[in-house]
């Protein structure tokens, strides 16, 4: 599997980004800011790169810009931002990004975009490039869901009903677990597989509750329309 470079400057993302990842079975380097995804790429040499555009000190799109002029754009870079533009998922491929993720991000379009960026060399940047270019990379970043505001609403969920049959003829924890299964995705189903909605319908942290849902076997591939992070 890969090794994938993740920089963003929230604790609660790295690490669930990371978790995911993880159990993907990539190995996963975090990074909270461009000194330390500096650092982390030359010391490394990572396979992919996840790359939050809003950062304290430098900001993903001129650390892309950066590494095209110093020709070390040499793996595939997956931007990632809570208030994307189309003019920002253009920039970006335009400077070589693979792909745009505005956030929230669903697990799916997590997963699709990683896979179709290791399965292809890294875009060259092309500063210059003509319109009709243009209009191809925004059609990647379209695909990759960056495009904020434009994507049309997924249909309402038809999963799990409020109302349910349990049998309490079994141990407690048999019982138990099966309780909070069906209750967990009678919420992800209701909030159309929005991992950020249904930690705080339940009050537990992101990364614990995606932990829990694991360790349920709760398959999460049947919400992944909602967002994740």
């Amino acid at each position: 599997m890969a090794t994938i470079l993740v920089v963003d400057d929230e604790l609660g993302i790295r690490g669930l980004l990371s978790e995911i990842l993880s159990d993907e079975g990539h190995t996963v380097e975090l990074a909270e800011d461009a000194a330390d995804a500096r650092a982390v790429r030359e010391r490394l040499r990572p396979d992919l790169v996840l790359l939050d555009i809003w950062m304290p000190d430098v900001d993903g799109i001129t650390l892309l810009k950066e590494w095209g002029a110093a020709g070390m754009l040499t793996m595939p870079v997956i931007m990632m931002s809570g208030h994307g533009t189309i003019d920002t998922a253009v920039e970006a491929t335009k400077y070589g990004a693979s792909a745009f993720l505005e956030k929230p991000i669903t697990l799916q379009k997590l997963l699709r975009a990683v896979e179709q960026a290791l399965a292809k060399p890294a875009p060259r940047p092309a500063a210059n490039a003509a319109p009709g270019v243009l209009t191809s990379h925004a059609a990647i970043a379209h695909e990759a869901g960056a495009i904020g505001g434009a994507q049309p609403q997924p249909p309402a969920p038809t999963g799990p009903q409020p109302e349910q049959v349990f049998d309490l003829d079994r141990p407690l924890r048999e019982a138990r677990d099966a309780f909070e299964k069906s209750y967990f995705e009678f919420h992800l189903a209701k909030e159309s597989g929005s991992m950020t909605r249904v930690a705080e319908k339940t009050g537990l942290e992101r990364t614990h509750l995606y932990r829990k849902l694991k360790q349920l076997g709760v398959d999460l591939s049947r919400n992944k329309r909602g967002g994740l992070l």
